[in-house]
């Protein structure tokens, strides 16, 4: 349960940092032009879609989780995931990976871009659903940070609750976005951005701790090794029926 309270604080925590970085999307929704009730029910649409696309990921990343568990790797996962969160932030400028072997991710990346860019001038505010659907799927440090719960969790239908939880907690900070983010400062904002680093160090050690095994209840629980050896050799109980007959009917 403190792993799904972890998602919900690692939501709202970090939607701040969702002023700096995916704020202007959320500002940019096409929703002044209509009146207060479809204005909340498009927002709400919106933050609906990203959510659904966040819970979709947490499905397919604790698949991936869970083929670790199976594997009996869980617990090196779960500290190697910490540690590379953790590099992350020391790290920052460290670059181990050449951009041409991803430029299939930048293309979709762009065709991404592209998408949302069309659906801005939709008309309709069922248009707002896809728009949050897509922007779930762009590139964002703190969704990383969510996936990588997500594996930790060791099975895709706790991936998806804590990423469903996880978008929940973002909902509060991006609704209001939504409705008031002309007075949020570009200071406000950046101030706001500098947080991310701790956010991101508390996470680390948190999964780092869980994959230690030193059974703690909720923090660091004790694995369970679980064996499929099947014995052939053990007869079962069999229980004997004794008859007991007279002389003269036994023979």
């Amino acid at each position: 349960m403190s792993f799904f309270i972890a998602a919900i604080s690692l939501g709202f925590l970090g939607s701040f940092h969702c002023i700096g970085m995916c704020g202007p999307i959320a500002l940019a929704l096409p929703v002044n032009h209509y009146s207060s009730f479809k204005k909340y029910t498009g927002i709400f649409l919106y933050n609906a879609g990203r959510i659904l696309t966040y819970t979709c990921l947490g499905v397919l990343f604790g698949l991936l989780g869970q083929s670790f568990f199976i594997g009996g790797l869980q617990q090196g996962v779960s500290i190697g995931i910490g540690v590379l969160l953790l590099a992350s932030v020391i790290l920052p400028n460290l670059s181990f990976i050449n951009n041409q072997h991803f430029s299939f991710l930048y293309k979709f990346i762009n065709t991404l871009k592209n998408k949302l860019g069309n659906l801005f001038n939709k008309k309709g505010i069922h248009f707002l659903f896809f728009i949050g659907l897509l922007n779930g799927l762009l590139p964002c440090g703190l969704v990383y940070l969510g996936i990588a719960g997500a594996i930790a969790t060791g099975h895709y239908l706790s991936g998806a609750e804590f990423m469903f939880y996880f978008g929940l907690g973002t909902a509060p900070i991006m609704f209001s976005v939504s409705l008031l983010g002309q007075f949020i400062s570009l200071r406000f904002r950046n101030a706001i951005r500098k947080t991310v680093p701790v956010m991101v160090s508390i996470m680390a050690v948190m999964l780092i701790v869980r994959g230690l095994n030193l059974g703690i209840p909720y923090l660091s629980p004790g694995f369970e090794e679980t064996s499929h050896a099947v014995t052939c050799c053990e007869k079962p109980d069999v229980k004997k029926e004794v008859i007991s007959c007279s002389p003269k009917k036994c023979h």
